[in-house]
């Protein structure tokens, strides 16, 4: 039992508590709750989602039609990515399968979006730590701070160089925000030649900037020992299970494949599709987060516990570097470099996230140049007639952020009656926790003067995993009330937590 839940049960005598809230750089809203024992060292230390959204509830009564513009607002940096796997899960719900046309235009706007995604994560949201320092001001330390170090012009290059992924996502799904294209079966609109060639021109730009990035992901940090040393630090380490989406050859593929598990050395532990997902994923529930907690259904609920033998699994652009090899050549031969630099496989080092994020947006940009000359883009066969209600359908894709799962039921008019969704941050909900545990204890000891200095060391171990709050919160804790109260040993109320 973790000292949380004696908390909530009963209290623990001497027991301190650090939060950090809000957590920043982040989407959403969140807070780590640190717990120190009677000598100020770290007892345990939880990472909690405060916020609920709810989709699942209120996505039943919807037209199945209807559900992926509904789900592109669970969030507007996460759209694009919720709307294809819905998109995807209605075609099931009709008994229909896309035409080539339609899936290689959902596969160029989901690439679209990667670059889009992974441009802004990596330079506003997690190399500052590295570029600007991890100690800097915090006033300093963020994008406006980054472009300072790598230059005013490198940052008006990025800008413009990821506006070309915001186009693309414009032309494709109709909107630059919240898409409006897809449709059961296929997709609305298709590709002129002009726009063809236009997103052609575009894609070149976004292979600069993947080029780029890695270039400066390998000056700043790759060639700076001390930042190497954090990367690989034993405190940043986190040896789980992963997850991720590979084709028939084995390569990773963000729209479409096969589900694949592997243990923390590496050997496969299954495969699945579609709504076979249930005979292999489990989620618990647990007292103190809106989001669930899923594990590896077939190695049963450990705990909190990382190491050979734990169910617990991660996802995103580090698990599909471990699963599978990049589907491009550039990006394949950076893939190979991480590999060889770090010297294991799979990765357990979380900080290498970044590093894989980065090798994961040039990936999508050679994709969308390789798509963009394919000849059938343009081909007006964008959809396919619908087949007869089945009343169910599942969506599964490969988010930025990791494995997305969009699974629903309808009764026979195609209304929706049930919904579930994993998204990323719920598969890595668990290791995130490990994660931040361990950076706590580490920096955190007894007689050491606690600053924002030291705390930022440990809001750094969940950055690498680009969390989303807005798209993970969507069950509602079970068992216990959402109001705590603890008591001191001589039963006095000392504190009432409310919404922890």
């Amino acid at each position: 039992m973790h000292i949380f839940e004696k908390i909530f049960r009963r209290g623990v005598k001497g027991v301190r508590k650090i939060e950090i809230e809000p957590m920043t750089r982040l989407e959403g809203h969140g807070k780590i709750a640190i717990f120190l024992d009677d000598k100020g060292n770290v007892a345990d230390a939880f990472y909690q989602i405060v916020e609920f959204r709810g989709y699942e509830t209120f996505l039943r009564g919807l037209p199945i039609e209807e559900v992926p513009r509904t789900v592109s607002t669970v969030c507007g940096v996460c759209r694009a990515v919720h709307f294809t796997a819905s998109t995807k899960a209605s075609d099931g719900v009709f008994g229909v399968e896309p035409t080539e046309t339609a899936k290689k235009i959902r596969e160029l706007f989901l690439n679209a979006h990667y670059v889009e995604d992974h441009c802004a994560i990596l330079y506003a949201l997690g190399l500052p730590d590295f570029v600007v320092g991890i100690e800097a001001d915090p006033a300093e330390r963020n994008l406006i701070g980054l472009i300072k170090k790598v230059g005013v012009d490198v940052g008006k290059t990025v800008l413009k160089k990821r506006f070309a992924a915001v186009k693309v996502l414009e032309m494709l799904g109709g909107k630059p925000n919240h898409p409006v294209a897809g449709l059961p079966g296929g997709w609305s609109k298709r590709i002129t030649e002009e726009e063809r060639k236009e997103i052609e021109s575009l894609a070149k730009e976004m292979v600069e900037l993947g080029e780029m990035t890695l270039q400066i992901f390998e000056d700043v940090i790759l060639k700076n020992e001390k930042m190497l040393e954090l990367i690989t630090a034993d405190y940043y380490r986190v040896v789980v299970n992963y997850l991720g989406t590979v084709d028939d050859g084995g390569k990773v593929n963000y729209y479409d494949g096969t589900q694949v598990g592997i243990d923390t050395k590496g050997n496969e532990l299954f495969r699945f599709r579609g709504k076979e997902y249930l005979n292999y994923i489990a989620e618990r529930v647990v007292p103190w987060s809106y989001v669930k907690m899923p594990y590896f259904k077939q190695l049963g609920w450990k705990g909190f516990v990382d190491g050979e033998g734990t169910s617990l699994y991660s996802v995103g652009p580090l698990a599909r570097c471990n699963i599978g090899e990049m589907n491009t050549p550039k990006a394949k031969e950076a893939q190979e470099k991480m590999f060889d630099v770090l010297k294991e496989r799979p990765i357990h080092y979380i900080m290498a996230y970044h590093w894989a994020r980065a090798i994961e947006l040039l990936n999508a940009a050679e994709r969308i140049l390789e798509l963009s000359q394919d000849p059938e883009i343009t081909s007006p066969d964008v959809r396919a007639e619908l087949g007869e209600v089945t009343g169910e359908g599942v969506g599964i894709i490969e988010a930025p952020r990791g494995t997305l799962i969009h699974h629903y039921k309808t009764d026979e008019n195609a209304i929706v009656t049930e919904a579930n969704l994993i998204v990323a941050t719920t598969h890595n909900h668990a290791p995130i926790n490990i994660a931040i545990k361990k950076a706590a204890q580490h920096f955190i000891k007894e007689n050491k003067e606690i600053n924002d200095k030291l705390l930022n060391y440990i809001e750094i171990a969940y950055r690498p995993y680009d969390i989303c709050q807005a798209c993970a919160s969507h069950a509602l804790p079970g068992r216990y009330p959402i109001e705590v109260t603890i008591y001191d040993s001589e039963g006095e109320i000392v504190k009432v937590l409310r919404n922890f």
